[in-house]
């Protein structure tokens, strides 16, 4: 290498080489050890890159920051935040790796070619990682607005982000065998069978991701049942290939996205906007302790607050009637009669009523169910104002526990099946086996 510096003499009538000692030292020892002047100038471009590196990091990157923090705006602290200046600054060593190879000397043409090319791979894979920050930026902002609830685009970023990391590892693979990128993405369609192979669960998933999407079937935060995948709890993240729902027991299901759309399931988001969280709860009655009531247990029943109304009105409709329609009243058959069933059906309906965590609005049923081998279900079909799991429980077991303490009072019993300590007074009568058992003379069957 020969390093020369022309001047022009002030007279301007020539020109003469004005030529620096030490660079035609440089220039010499070049010369005499030319794989070592190479390896110094790898050396030095590799250094000047780690500096350009850690220059930016930890000056330029700290100087912006402060000058984000001073503004009032919000969207560029998330940008700070992110991942996207740290990885734009690893271009800046790239950048220099790129073009300070050309000035390593006696570098070969091949390998400087070589250098050139795996960096420029190495730069489209930079590109594609600031691309995956800035997705990962705007679903960061995105789920801070309203929307996101109702649209989450997490999935919809998540194929914008597999099609860019397509197109870039077809560059980098042009990029680093010197081809034109024409080239393959010109067989491209040779390979779509392979691809639909590869990415079937991917495919399915999107189709299942825009379906659920538009149709706003899920959302993050919903409650949902799932039991063929053994979920129940709410919506944690909505991905391109899964579902994640955290259980109630905090443990994670994960859901393939298209198996939503192949499978039932249940969301609970109706019954939270609505506000009323239904209790469906039946009671079983010993029917045998169901009877007709006296005038004097009518009359007593008559000075509970919530069945004076009751009584006041059905006590005449009753007497009308038997007055019109019965002939012997001494028949207990001829005659319409109220019953502790009855009065403790008009108790409970009385009792959710002036409940003040009862919705009177909605669904309100107090009814017998078909008797089975339990015995008659009394069942309770309202809702509960409060729909938080922990309330909804407190109110429910405070009613029911109220419901079968009252019980007796009207003469009734709940049934249920009979324990140890039920049967432990039963005595059971032993056989006397003291006493011989007479035998019966078997006939001789002799001639």
């Amino acid at each position: 290498m020969y390093l020369a510096l022309q001047a022009s003499e002030p007279d301007g009538t020539g020109t003469a080489d004005v030529s620096s000692p030490w660079l035609e030292s440089i220039a010499g020892w070049a010369e005499l050890y030319p794989i070592l002047a190479m390896l110094i100038g790898l050396a030095l471009v590799a250094v000047a890159c780690v500096v350009a590196l850690v220059a930016v990091q930890r000056y330029l990157l700290r100087i912006i920051a402060r000058l984000t923090r001073a503004t009032p705006t919000t969207w560029d602290e998330f940008l700070l935040n992110s991942k996207v200046l740290h990885r734009l600054s690893w271009l800046v060593p790239a950048f220099i790796a790129h073009q300070g190879v050309g000035l390593v000397p006696g570098l070969p043409a091949g390998l400087e070619g070589l250098v050139r090319r795996v960096v420029a791979a190495a730069t489209i894979l930079l590109l594609l990682r600031v691309m995956s920050a800035v997705l990962d930026l705007v679903t960061e902002v995105y789920n801070r607005l309203p929307a996101a609830r109702d649209r989450p685009i997490k999935g919809f970023l998540q194929v914008v982000s597999i099609v860019f990391y397509c197109i870039g590892g077809i560059l980098i693979v042009a990029t680093l065998m010197d081809e034109s990128p024409l080239v393959f993405f010109s067989g491209i369609g040779a390979m779509t069978a392979i691809l639909m192979l590869v990415f079937r669960d991917s495919l399915l998933s999107l189709v299942a991701g825009i379906q659920l999407a538009a149709n706003n079937l899920i959302r993050v935060g919903d409650w949902i049942e799932m039991p063929q995948f053994s979920a129940d709890g709410d919506v944690v993240d909505i991905a391109l290939n899964s579902v994640s729902v955290q259980n109630w027991d905090k443990t994670i299901t994960v859901i393939p996205t298209h198996k939503f759309l192949e499978h039932s399931f249940k969301n609970w988001r109706g019954m939270e906007d609505s506000g009323g969280r239904r209790i469906k709860r039946a009671i079983h009655i010993d029917m045998g302790t169901v009877r007709f009531l006296s005038e004097e247990e009518v009359a007593h029943f008559g000075r509970f607050v919530l069945l004076r109304d009751y009584v006041a009105a059905k006590t005449p409709e009753l007497d009308e009637y038997n007055r019109q329609h019965c002939t012997d009243p001494s028949v207990i058959a001829n005659a319409r009669r109220l019953t502790n069933l009855g009065m403790l059906r008009a108790y409970v309906w009385a009792y959710l009523r002036q409940h003040p965590m009862i919705r009177q609005d909605m669904t309100f049923l107090v009814r017998q169910l078909a008797p089975t081998a339990e015995g008659l279900p009394l069942e309770i079909y309202v809702f509960v104002r409060d729909i938080r799991w922990a309330n909804y429980e407190a109110i429910q077991a405070d009613i029911f526990d109220h419901i079968v303490t009252i019980f007796p009072e009207f003469g009734l019993r709940v049934y249920q099946r009979p324990a140890g300590s039920d049967l432990a007074g039963v005595s059971v009568q032993q056989p006397d086996r003291t006493r011989e058992v007479p035998r019966v003379p078997i006939p001789s069957l002799a001639p």
